[in-house]
C-alpha cells in the first residue's frame, strides 16, 4: 500500500488542494479516507471529515467497479472559501455516472444516491480536448459552515 508519507506542496495560487494517484482498486478507500481527514484537518475542517471520507470511499468503489482503469487520482481541494470537493479522476470517459435504482435487496447500486442524499451537489468533468478526453473526474462538494 502506499504511503501518505509524501510531503504535499501549497498550491502558489488558487484555492489549496491535495492530489495524489492510487491502484483503481477497492482498497485505495482506506488511503483515500485518510487523505480526506488529513486534508480537512489542516484546513481545520474536521467536522466534515466523516461525510468527505464516506464519499470519497464510494467515489474510489465505483471507479474500481465500473471502469478498467489500473489508476486513480485522488483529489480533495477548497472549491471555494465555503466549500470542499472530493473527487475520484480515471481514464473511463465514456463510462458516465449515473444515479442508479437499486432494488430493496440488491447489494449495490446505491453510492451516488448515498452521495446525492449528502454532498451539496456532486457531478463529472471530462478531461482532454473536447470530443476527444482521455478521462473523467466524478465529484462532489460539501459546503463549510460557519463561513463569512
Amino acid at each position: 500500500m502506499t504511503s501518505l508519507i509524501t510531503p504535499v506542496r501549497a498550491a502558489l495560487t488558487g484555492h489549496p488542494a491535495y492530489s495524489q494517484t492510487f491502484p483503481c482498486e477497492p482498497s485505495t478507500a482506506e488511503v483515500g479516507r485518510k487523505l480526506v481527514r488529513d486534508a480537512l484537518g489542516v484546513w481545520h475542517l474536521d467536522s466534515l471529515a466523516d461525510v468527505a471520507a464516506l464519499i470519497m470511499s464510494e467515489l474510489i468503489a465505483n471507479a474500481a467497479r465500473h471502469t478498467p482503469c489500473h489508476s486513480i487520482r485522488l483529489n480533495v481541494g477548497r472549491a471555494s472559501a465555503t466549500r470542499v470537493r472530493v473527487g475520484v479522476v480515471d481514464q473511463a470517459p465514456s463510462r458516465l455516472p449515473v444515479l442508479g435504482q437499486a432494488g430493496e435487496n440488491d447489494e449495490s447500486g446505491r453510492g451516488l444516491l448515498l452521495i446525492d442524499g449528502i454532498a451539496h451537489r456532486w457531478g463529472f468533468d471530462l478531461h482532454g480536448p473536447e470530443g476527444r478526453p482521455w478521462g473523467k473526474e466524478v465529484w462532489a462538494e460539501l459546503l463549510v459552515r460557519g463561513v463569512a
